[in-house]
């Protein structure tokens, strides 16, 4: 774990171009290949997210913070479970680390602000959560939702719970890499597209080749 310093800017409201990096951060020597479970509305859109970037060698649709019998969609959707839709982004710390992809997902892939929903989604299983693997991602989180407080970049308070990751359940296989497959279906035209774009806008030098 290191420490990493922390940019001033005096531009005010913060933009994805002068977000705050995180001032704490994972090196290599947590290994090679990482992982990190993000939960922040709609899995589709998290997961085209985090897809495009370099050093991401996998990413998973899924659900975690529930039990293995109600970790299918239909039960999931219906708010009644403690799970919440997620994405299982595995990594290569070499290339990206821990803290630049919480960068992206406070940044660009959802609004930790909101309360059990992210845009028309409405209910827990779309809440803005970080589901921590061990301590040592718990803290490089913690700390970083500090300084994005300490620094206001939101008018309203983060609201992104930090929980424990007992398992993660792969969603159907129909969910996953949905939105690259589905393009102009709708919701990923409407909601998932213009998330992928403005990574591709404000992280340009870190999307894959």
């Amino acid at each position: 774990m290191h420490h990493v310093d922390l940019p001033r800017s005096s531009v005010h409201p913060l933009t994805p171009a002068n977000f705050p990096d995180a001032p704490l951060d994972l090196g290599i020597e947590a290994g090679d290949e990482q992982s990190i479970v993000l939960a922040g509305g709609c899995f589709w859109c998290v997961e085209a997210v985090f897809r495009q970037l370099a050093g991401v060698r996998d990413v998973v649709s899924g659900y975690a913070g529930g039990t293995a019998q109600t970790a299918d969609y239909r039960t999931v959707c219906s708010g009644a479970t403690d799970h919440a839709e997620v994405a299982k982004v595995v990594f290569d710390a070499r290339v990206i680390t821990l803290g630049q992809l919480l960068k992206v997902f406070f940044a660009v892939a959802h609004d930790p602000t909101h309360l059990n929903r992210q845009g028309n989604d409405v209910g827990r299983q779309y809440r803005s959560a970080v589901f921590y693997a061990d301590d040592a991602q718990r803290e490089v989180v913690q700390r970083y939702m500090e300084t994005l407080t300490a620094a206001r970049v939101y008018a309203d308070p983060i609201v992104t719970t930090l929980e424990p990751l007992a398992a993660f359940y792969p969603a159907e296989d129909y969910h996953q890499n949905y939105a690259a497959l589905n393009p102009h279906q709708p919701y990923i035209a409407g909601v998932s597209q213009p998330k992928v774009d403005k990574v591709r806008r404000y992280f340009s030098a870190q999307l894959a080749d």
